[in-house]
């Protein structure tokens, strides 16, 4: 049996534009299908005419209340989880290429806490959901600054000396989040901060796509454009420097960029964790350890699941479920099964 799954997977990685053709012909089914999910119901045929309408004229066979619902709620939503799930997963195998460790995720220098501490305090302050978004994002940007700026400075080993600054960074934004939630108003801010801390896609509006379109975009383009030096990386600062690519210098743009994806999405939803750890294994054992390949499979896996996962989070039960607790419930055996599996091995 086992032998029958490793030739079924050796002949997906002989094709890997196959696969990664295959990836996004689902990625476009499960958005479609989501869209039409929810309390109410909406026809895929009026889903596809809905879309239409807004550039040629169409007949209308749907009600005023589905088209409100639709672009208010649906369409943004979707989009936006789409987004995150790609920014995250791409993050990830950035972060595992350039570190060349397969348990490292895009929260891994800092960006996560920083952002966390960032919206808390703006929530402690009682600012707009704006203001919460723009003080995450800087802080999370912050974190990192202060991780390069430490690596940069100290001596020894480059890449262990910005594990350990940002395993700093984090306990330090943490410690700041913990001392916010214990001055927090316990009858509001609290639960908002809660809340906040635990992620949910449930107030995406058009207004958060237009917040992280621009890092998004960036930071997608990027690193896709540079995915295939990402390949020198993983075999060390030597080997890469010999192949010409200024690892040092590599390193740092490709941090700036994931970071700054991870920090736009963070920014909107709140900490949503694992997508950026165990996403780019799965992408990593369909298509290989090729970064030309594994890169726009990890986008296109990262967005469908963080989408199917978010479709459970607001269907399964009568209040929706913060789509973080989902994610750990997924990521959290996997992580435990990734390092028993490299134990036995």
């Amino acid at each position: 049996m086992n032998n029958r799954r490793g030739v079924r997977f050796d002949l997906v990685r002989s094709h890997p534009d196959v696969a990664i053709i295959c990836l996004a012909i689902i990625m476009v089914f499960v958005a479609v299908v989501s869209l039409t999910l929810g309390r109410y119901s909406i026809a895929p045929s009026d889903v596809c005419k809905i879309l239409i309408s807004r550039i040629v004229p169409t007949a209308q066979t749907w009600t005023s209340q589905q088209a409100n619902i639709f672009f208010g709620v649906r369409l943004p939503r979707v989009v936006l989880t789409l987004m995150v799930g790609c920014s995250l997963a791409a993050a990830g195998a950035s972060f595992q290429g350039i570190f060349q460790n397969p348990l490292v995720s895009p929260d891994f220098l800092g960006a996560s806490q920083g952002a966390a501490f960032g919206a808390c305090l703006a929530i402690l302050l009682s600012a707009s959901s704006l203001v919460t978004s723009v003080s995450a994002f800087a802080f999370a940007m912050i974190s990192v600054v202060v991780v390069l700026a430490i690596s940069a400075t100290a001596r020894g080993n480059r890449i262990l000396i910005t594990v350990l600054a940002g395993i700093m960074v984090s306990s330090l934004f943490s410690a700041g989040v913990s001392y916010i939630k214990l001055v927090a108003d316990p009858s509001a801010q609290l639960q908002q901060i809660t809340f906040w801390l635990m992620g949910s896609m449930t107030s995406a509006k058009m207004q958060d796509i237009a917040l992280v379109a621009a890092p998004v975009l960036v930071g997608t383009i990027g690193l896709f454009a540079i995915r295939w030096r990402l390949n020198a990386l993983t075999m060390g600062d030597d080997e890469a420097l010999t192949m010409g690519v200024d690892a040092p210098r590599l390193r740092v743009v490709t941090i700036i960029l994931a970071t700054m994806m991870t920090a736009a999405c963070v920014s909107v939803t709140g900490i949503i964790g694992w997508i950026g750890l165990v996403i780019p294994h799965f992408a990593r054992g369909l298509v290989g350890a090729d970064y030309r390949k594994l890169m726009p499979a990890s986008m296109l896996m990262g967005a469908t699941f963080l989408l199917i996962v978010d479709n459970i989070a607001r269907l399964v039960g009568t209040s929706e479920i913060p789509i973080g607790i989902l994610t750990a419930f997924v990521g959290a055996p996997f992580f435990m099964w990734l390092i028993t599996r490299k134990r036995a091995a």
